[in-house]
Order: C-alpha cells, then sequence, then structure tokens
C-alpha cells in the first residue's frame, strides 16, 4: 500500500513491527526507481516505511527549478523536523540511501539517547566522495553509540568492501554485504549470479531480523 499524507510518501502496514524514515540520496528524489525497489522490498517484511524529501529536492517537483543539494551539515535540522512531523509511535529507525543516511548518521546518537530512535539504517553509505578515497566522511562513524545497519554493495565507488575493512568503524555498526552491488545496491547478474530482486530479498530479511534483535 502506497500514500501520500503531506510531505511523506508510506509503504508497508500502519500497525508494523517498526517504522523506517528514509531519506533519499543527493541527486535522486525520494520516489525514484532505487528508492521505491528497497521500500517495497521492507514493506513485504511487514515492516512500515515512510520517505521524505529535503527542501532542496522537493523544490525541483515546482517552477523553482533545480538546486543543487547543501552539505549534508545543513540538513540536520530538515531530517530532525521530519521526525517530529512524522511523529511515529513505537520503535522507530532513521536512515536512507546514501546522503539521506549520511544526514541521519550525523543526529542519531542525540535522538538515540533521547530514547527517541531505536537505530540507523544506512543504504550504501557514502563513506567518501567518488574518485577521492582519501576524503573519509568516517570519523563520527567511529563513536557512534546507536545501533547501525549499513547494507552497502561490495563494488559501491563511494566504499568497496576492501576499502571498509581498513576503517575505523564503532561496534555499534554492523555492515551487510550484498555482493558485486552497485551504490544502488544492484549487481551485474552475469558476474555474481545475483539479480537485483535476490539482494533485496536479502536487504529485506536481514533489516527484519535487525528490526527484531533493538532493544
Amino acid at each position: 500500500m502506497i500514500y501520500l499524507a503531506d510531505m511523506f510518501l508510506f509503504d508497508g502496514p500502519v500497525k508494523a513491527k517498526a517504522t523506517l524514515l528514509l531519506a533519499h540520496g543527493a541527486g535522486a528524489p525520494m520516489d525514484s526507481a532505487a528508492m521505491t525497489a528497497i521500500a517495497k522490498a521492507f514493506a513485504a517484511v511487514d515492516l512500515r516505511v515512510a520517505r521524505f524529501e529535503f527542501g532542496y529536492m522537493a523544490s525541483r517537483r515546482t517552477a523553482a527549478g533545480r538546486k543543487p543539494p547543501p552539505r549534508a551539515e545543513k540538513l540536520t535540522g530538515e531530517y530532525i523536523a521530519a521526525i517530529d512531523a512524522l511523529a511515529a509511535e513505537g520503535t522507530l529507525v532513521i536512515g536512507g540511501k546514501s546522503m539521506g543516511g549520511r544526514v541521519a548518521s550525523m543526529v542519531a546518537d542525540d535522538l538515540y539517547a533521547q530514547r527517541r530512535i531505536a537505530g540507523l539504517l544506512c543504504l550504501g553509505y557514502p563513506f567518501h566522495p567518488v574518485g577521492k578515497p582519501e576524503q573519509l566522511r568516517t570519523a563520527h562513524l567511529a563513536t557512534m553509540k546507536t545501533p547501525t545497519l549499513i547494507a552497502q554493495g561490495t563494488r559501491d565507488p563511494f566504499g568497496t568492501r576492501d576499502e571498509v575493512a581498513g576503517y575505523e568503524l564503532s561496534k555499534h555498526i554492523e555492515i551487510v554485504w550484498l555482493e558485486d552491488g552497485d551504490h544502488d545496491l544492484k549487481p551485474r547478474k552475469a558476474m555474481s549470479g545475483f539479480s537485483a530482486a535476490d539482494h533485496l530479498a536479502t536487504l529485506g530479511k536481514a533489516v527484519s531480523a535487525w528490526v527484531d534483535g533493538l532493544k
């Protein structure tokens, strides 16, 4: 079931075991093909998904035209505003695709300490800009207190499995690696033997099991 209510796009049952609040990546909206496929995969395992857009992306749907994304740090207030507006009952996990997950990671620990959220879910975390592995975006990940699950493709140009193996990450962070997955978690079937549907099914089961373990 999909429906719009104010600023959100919802999938999955209203009375689910948890709600996942997900923001989009830097260049694609909340209803992109990748975000929609991921939301459906979570809805299929009885998780409620609420997608939302940052202001710069929402403005692209109007006559205001195409605005570039601001720095991730400047979007934290909008993320918190989305949490307030959602007013989810029960278990709430925040996160998002790429930049959306990064922004959520910047506010997660404060919210977790306040018991407003139960966890953080990052889908294709942008550990560094493409082609610039020296410009790491991991400093705060070393000290994360929030239970965190990162789903990452092994050939993601924003952080491959070999690269991430060398990073200092908090013990509260778990990573689900999707073989041959790109930044949208999609594999090359001929190379990996997996399809996009296979990875989405694996992702849904992994996230559902992880949510069951949150306190």
